[in-house]
């Protein structure tokens, strides 16, 4: 960097400094004395060392965190081709690892935790600065009060060339090595974070992919429903116009197939915007047609035992261990708070050569070496101290309440897959007794010994029951897709809870 400044004050100063140099100098018949101009001084330093003090601490709000929405977006990879993509709920989960956004987001504020690292680390390291400046003068000496006889008040025009290197390094920095080793805890917390966001992405997309799941199996069953309605439809349809039923049968199975054809396209409609929201979660173009390949079907899931699984998300819980860096980064920043009483010592120097040209220059050095030790700073101690203080009864306080939320995870989706599974069977067998009940009514209305009333509840009977088993089917595979998640396995042993023990 060049400068050029010829009404600098700090230069006026440098200029009398070296008349009265040069004066010196005749009078000692041409010594030539090695001076230090343009050397660091006692301000320059301590500018320094307040930078590096000034960097960013670690903590604080990042903006490159992701939310809990965030797993719901993702960045689209690729697209859309004409034929239709066989979508596994393995293919989607590795789609989702690649191109879920929380994942993405997550990514970048581990990078944000490194960086913040790095910064803090510069406090401890060597800061060495460079610079090369050029500056023309001209001083009146009598606007200083000085005045010689003989002697022109007016000295200059004279130019100074000066090519510098500085260097500061911190020797005993407590506070500094403290505030690294919290940035250091920081971003051990974050690579944690980043690792238990896999397990967050495994989560949203299998519940995505059970949705769709659902929606299938139902539109399947509604169908099944729609062809049943239908049957009955023609049934009396035929009977009054054999003049053995009422027109009130006909339209009472008309009823009951439209509105098995509302129900249908209520379903379809909801399973391609269930299949959007995948698409979504796991970065495929909203445009690209894709069929599910995994139906998921019923499997129990036995020998469930609270403790034993607390005792193993313990040890797999990534967001646990992450808390608890953040535990050892909130110790450090009280450390560092409590270390600002210590004395602190530092060495700056530099290096250059200096003259009025570069022909007519020669080396000039400093050296210097500074023990700072705080007297007075009563309020800002206290302060910080408190400050820390806070946030280390803070992050306790949410590790610990983690931790039961976690055990509460654990028996909640324990409870549910046990309700669920119960559901099921229940379900199920509602459904044989639901279609053995339409079956009946059916006959009966077909030899003509009852009206079609107790075929239109039956078939609201099979058309409920059928809905009930969907529904206990998905909370059940939802509940133990959760409770891998709250293990802390979901994307190592995903299958083994899917598929049963």
């Amino acid at each position: 960097m060049v400068e050029w400044n010829a009404s600098s004050p700090g230069w006026r100063t440098l200029a009398i400094s070296g008349i009265a140099s040069l004066l010196l100098a005749a009078a000692a018949a041409g010594h030539a004395q090695e001076v230090s101009t343009g050397a660091t001084t006692a301000a320059q330093a301590q500018t320094t060392e307040d930078g590096l003090q000034q960097l960013a601490a670690p903590g604080g709000v990042d903006l490159s965190a992701p939310t809990q929405s965030s797993y719901g977006g993702s960045l689209v990879a690729g697209k859309a081709t004409d034929g239709v993509l066989d979508l596994s709920l393995e293919d989607a989960i590795a789609r989702g690892l690649r191109q879920n956004l929380g994942l993405i987001l997550q990514a970048t504020a581990q990078q944000n935790a490194h960086g913040q690292q790095l910064e803090q680390l510069q406090a401890l390291l060597p800061t060495a600065t460079g610079d090369a400046s050029i500056e023309v003068e001209q001083i009146d000496l009598a606007a200083f009060g000085l005045k010689f006889p003989g002697l022109n008040p007016i000295i200059g025009p004279f130019q100074v060339i000066d090519f510098r290197a500085y260097l500061t390094q911190s020797l005993v920095n407590v506070p500094a090595l403290e505030k690294y080793i919290a940035a250091k805890h920081n971003f051990a917390a974050a690579k944690l974070t980043a690792e238990d966001a896999r397990e967050m992405v495994v989560l949203t997309v299998g519940n995505a992919y059970l949705l769709c799941i659902a929606d299938s199996a139902r539109i399947t069953a509604v169908t099944a429903e729609l062809a049943t309605s239908k049957l009955s439809l023609d049934q009396a349809a035929a009977s009054h116009d054999a003049g053995v039923s009422p027109r009130l049968d006909v339209l009472r199975a008309q009823v009951d197939y439209q509105n098995e054809q509302q129900a249908l396209i209520s379903t379809i409609n909801q399973l391609a915007k269930d299949k959007l929201s995948l698409a979504r979660v796991i970065g495929l173009p909203l445009e690209q047609n894709f069929r599910l390949t995994d139906t998921e079907p019923y499997s129990a899931l036995d020998n469930l035992d609270p403790a034993a699984a607390f005792a193993q998300a313990l040890k797999n819980r990534k967001d646990l261990a992450a808390a608890n860096e953040q535990v050892e980064s909130a110790q450090a920043q009280m450390k560092a708070a409590r270390a600002d009483q210590l004395p602190t010592a530092k060495f700056s120097g530099d290096f250059g050569d200096i003259g009025e040209t570069i022909d007519h220059s020669h080396g000039s050095y400093t050296a210097t070496g500074t023990v700072s030790v705080p007297i007075l700073q009563i309020a800002k101690t206290r302060g910080e101290e408190d400050v820390a203080g806070a946030q280390v009864e803070q992050s306790r306080d949410k590790l610990a309440d983690q931790v039961q939320q976690i055990n509460a995870q654990i028996r909640d989706s324990i409870l549910d897959i046990q309700s669920a599974a119960k559901l099921v069977e229940a379900a199920k067998s509602n459904i044989d007794l639901a279609n053995e009940a339409l079956s009946e009514a059916q006959q009966r209305f077909q030899a003509g010994v009852s009206d079609n009333l107790p075929v239109s509840q039956a078939q609201s009977s099979v058309e409920q029951a059928n809905d009930q088993y969907i529904a206990a089917l998905y909370q059940h595979n939802a509940a133990k897709l959760s409770l891998a998640r709250a293990i802390g396995v979901a994307q190592t042993n995903l299958k083994d809870y899917l598929g049963g023990k």
